[in-house]
């Protein structure tokens, strides 16, 4: 396993299938009460330049009953905010934490603490990937679905870090996946390139297309974090590329629906299919404490 979680690209197909059975691991002992003080003495420090609900939490709460602790550092308390150099505060928190996890903007920033640092660093979020949220997502179908391998992906909506994460995670971990965007916001092209190498890959303007025999759909909003004055413009160019009940009659019988949240229901989703899968989107916003556990092990202990 690579020495960070930087984006889901570096990762082989079999170390993310094993993160996730480490995650299911930890969340039936966490459910059975088992003890699992594996980071216990450990001092996880959480860079947040965007802010959030699930991602403090979850890396807070999974801290805690890993036995070790998590320090929260807002942007607006940290140097990193008021001009130091990524690299110098890459080298200076090396010095007192095991572990880093920042959520932030740019991607290079992620890449750059990693490399001027001397510990673990994790990718809460850039506007590159999101590879723990695309884990719980991996580990939430796998319970519902079993092996991932025999499985359809669809993702219906903006190329954004969600797709760009849910393209590599699904392709590795063996699975068909398709891919809705508007022709000028698809994914980003690095993913494009490496998706290439996979037969079972497919991109569409189409949703119907892409829908079609889907195992699992997945969305996002249709204007992330710091588009917010694109948000009007936006609802222009994806009007449609909703999952509702007329599209989910064209994909499995059977076909789960997972949304990273928040979710502005009647827009990317509408509120009756998000209240008819509600469980299994809840269990995937449950599972990033479980997957992020596993990642922490993996990397810090």
């Amino acid at each position: 396993m690579a020495k960070h979680l930087l984006k889901l690209m570096d990762l082989t197909g079999e170390e993310i299938n094993s993160l996730l059975n480490l995650a299911d691991q930890l969340k039936y002992e966490q459910k059975h009460g088992i003890p699992h003080h594996r980071l216990e003495g450990k001092t996880l420090g959480m860079i947040f330049q965007k802010s959030s609900t699930r991602t403090r939490v979850s890396f807070e709460v999974g801290m805690y009953q890993l036995g070790g602790q998590a320090l929260f550092l807002s942007s607006r308390d940290l140097q990193i905010g008021r001009g130091e150099p990524v690299q110098d505060t890459a080298r200076v928190l090396s010095r007192f934490l095991d572990g880093i996890m920042i959520r932030t903007f740019a991607q290079q920033e992620v890449e750059d603490l990693a490399r001027f640092g001397s510990i673990p660093v994790i990718n809460g979020l850039t506007d590159f990937c999101h590879p723990c949220q695309v884990l719980a997502d991996l580990m939430t179908i796998r319970e519902h679905k079993g092996a991932l391998g025999s499985l359809k992906m669809c993702y219906i909506g903006d190329g954004n870090n969600m797709a760009n994460s849910l393209i590599v995670g699904g392709l590795k971990t063996g699975m068909a996946v398709s891919v809705a965007t508007p022709k000028a916001y698809q994914p980003d092209p690095s993913v494009l390139e490496f998706a290439k190498a996979y037969p079972s890959f497919t991109l569409t303007e189409d949703i119907y297309e892409a829908a079609r025999d889907a195992d699992v759909l997945l969305t996002d909003v249709w204007a992330s974090m710091g588009q917010e004055d694109e948000a009007q413009a936006r609802r222009a160019v994806f009007e449609g590329y909703q999952i509702n009940e007329e599209l989910m009659k064209v994909a499995k019988k059977d076909a789960m629906v997972q949304h990273c949240l928040p979710a502005h229901r009647g827009e990317e989703i509408t509120e009756e299919t998000f209240e008819k899968h509600a469980d299994e989107i809840f269990d995937e916003a449950e599972n990033r404490l479980h997957a992020q556990k596993a990642v922490l092990v993996q990397l810090m202990g």
